[in-house]
């Protein structure tokens, strides 16, 4: 997988030599490969994903992506934000789908945003299925060799039959599967049988399909039901392909370690001591 030199992490190691920390946090998160997240924040779409996958693709390596713009995104809390219509979120994955091109990519689709749909009126659950239905389509017909899952939350969140429902719903099957644990803390223990739970529900209704797991902060497991910037957490292993048949097919760090969710900083700020404590898990 490719490691991006422009994470937050890498970014602040350099700019930081002569801090303690700089060189774990150089070593041990830095080092990795990240998922990049693209949303409202990225500019021209098209432009952006097809720099970062084409830099990837010229070091011979895949890049992992992460579609973040649903319309009503994070149902308006730390992370709102998102396309301003329907239309635009068309226009934007479709852009994103292109500009991968037929070349190899791993993408997590819209963290959170099927789990969410209970914040929505009828209107607006049957939108966002229709956005999810078009943007599955629109990466299997431009990007055919993209590997994208649609994220279903974590194990704590929905019944695997219902969360089966909604990635049906959604249109999981022109995909390759679901993603878990996104910027989430749930252990594998608790991670991979859900994952292998969801797989039976999809599989009674005729479609085989795979998942991955965001291990990136999962290395002490969840504190209770806190979320949001926990304190004694820790790493979790490292991103690794695991075989086609395996449960998950692969680990991801998708949430960057070290980045705030929006309590200790705004969503996203790279906060050196707690991408440090991470590593040690205090």
């Amino acid at each position: 997988m490719y490691v991006d030199p422009q994470t937050t992490a890498a970014v602040w190691a350099r700019s930081n030599p002569s801090d303690g920390r700089s060189g774990d946090i150089a070593s041990r998160i830095a080092s990795q490969p990240h998922a990049k997240w693209f949303g409202d924040w990225s500019g021209n779409i098209a432009t952006a994903v097809g720099n970062y996958v084409g830099t990837a693709a010229s070091q011979g390596r895949t890049p992992v992506l992460v579609s973040y713009n649903i319309p009503a995104r994070d149902c308006g809390q730390y992370s709102a934000g998102g396309a301003n219509s329907l239309q635009g979120y068309r226009d934007w994955i479709r852009a994103f789908a292109g500009a991968i091109g037929n070349r190899a990519a791993i993408v997590i689709l819209e963290p959170d945003a099927l789990p969410q749909l209970d914040c929505l009126d009828a209107t607006g659950k049957a939108g966002r299925l229709d956005l999810f239905q078009y943007a599955t389509t629109q990466f299997a017909t431009l990007a055919p060799r993209a590997y994208v899952y649609l994220d279903i939350g974590n194990s704590a969140w929905l019944a695997p039959a219902e969360a089966a429902t909604r990635l049906v719903n959604a249109g999981v099957s022109k995909v390759r599967g679901f993603s878990l644990n996104v910027s989430n803390y749930r252990t594998d223990g608790e991670s991979n049988p859900y994952g292998i739970a969801v797989a039976n529900a999809l599989r009674q209704r005729g479609l085989n399909k795979t998942f991955v797991v965001d291990t990136s902060r999962n290395g002490n497991g969840p504190d209770g039901s806190k979320w949001c910037d926990p304190t004694g957490r820790k790493l979790g292993v490292t991103p690794r392909y695991n075989s086609a048949t395996s449960s998950p097919e692969m680990t991801l760090w998708i949430k960057a370690p070290g980045e705030a969710d929006g309590c200790a900083a705004a969503a996203g700020t790279f906060l050196p001591e707690y991408a440090y404590k991470m590593i040690y898990g205090y």
